[in-house]
């Protein structure tokens, strides 16, 4: 894959004997080079190599890339999660029609947040599995959902039970059978971004930037048994362009999420 070319595994200024094992761990799986620092800077790294990325194990598993550092952290996801546990309701739970025990494919896991939302309304009788295209933000988030503590025990535990798979969407929904998943979500990045948090720059240059096919969505409706749910802009004409005409959000919000129920799904 051509992601594979543009990034190299390093060890911090700092590291332990741990940090060794795990750099060698991820450049094996990622099938890039493992390059001993020492004292050589990242800039020097990113010469050297002709990368534009460099995957840093350190206290937490970072990638540097030219947009910033990428690292997993459950970020919304804490104070989503939190709410739930006050007994508030949830847009993309609501959306997805989430209840105990459900099995959700979520298309797009990109940081993790989302899918962590959803296992913890699946429960411990439900199952999440998160796509995610380019390897090395696969491998980083699936790192940080194993290892992460959390604020919680119940967002660890949601954390821990999210299967991470790193596919083509596409790909993966063509090999599915028929009503295999309760629910299919799918967060593309956005064409037009509102402003951003620093944290999401670097998550964008690594991302696929294609929108959702018309073949995804009706792959996604073969699959799904419930609903198909797409998360986008208020103001989006993705909607439109793939069939969504029913929408779940705050009303006041900058995004929507579009559902399609799914014609022979059984009323829940």
């Amino acid at each position: 894959m051509e992601s594979m070319k543009r990034i190299v595994v390093t060890v911090g200024h700092k590291a332990k004997p741990e940090h060794f094992a795990l750099a060698r761990d991820m450049a094996e799986k990622l099938r890039v080079p493992f390059v001993e620092r020492g004292n050589t800077s990242l800039d020097a790294i990113r010469e050297k190599f002709d990368v534009p990325c460099v995957m840093v194990v350190k206290e937490r598993l970072v990638v540097d890339t030219p947009d910033g550092e990428l690292y997993f952290h459950p970020g919304m996801a804490h104070l989503r999660l939190k709410n739930l546990r006050r007994g508030e309701g949830d847009h993309l739970l609501h959306a997805l029609g989430v209840i105990e025990g459900m099995r959700i494919l979520d298309c797009t896991l990109g940081m993790g947040a989302d899918a962590i939302v959803e296992s913890f309304g699946a429960g411990g009788t439900g199952e999440v599995i998160a796509l995610e295209k380019n390897p090395v933000v696969a491998a980083l988030i699936a790192h940080g959902m194993k290892t992460d503590e959390g604020e919680h025990p119940t967002t660890v535990a949601a954390m821990r039970r999210v299967r991470v798979v790193c596919a083509d969407y596409l790909d993966f929904l063509r090999g599915q059978p028929d009503n295999s998943f309760d629910a299919v979500y799918f967060d593309p990045m956005f064409r037009h971004p509102f402003t951003e948090s620093a944290g999401i720059h670097p998550l964008r240059f690594l991302a696929d930037p294609r929108p959702v096919s018309v073949e995804a969505i009706h792959e996604a409706r073969r699959v799904a048994s419930r609903r198909v749910v797409l998360k986008e802009s208020s103001k989006s004409g993705e909607f439109a362009r793939l069939g969504f005409t029913e929408f779940e959000g705050g009303k006041y919000s900058n995004v929507r999420y579009g559902v399609m129920r799914v014609e022979n799904a059984a009323v829940f």
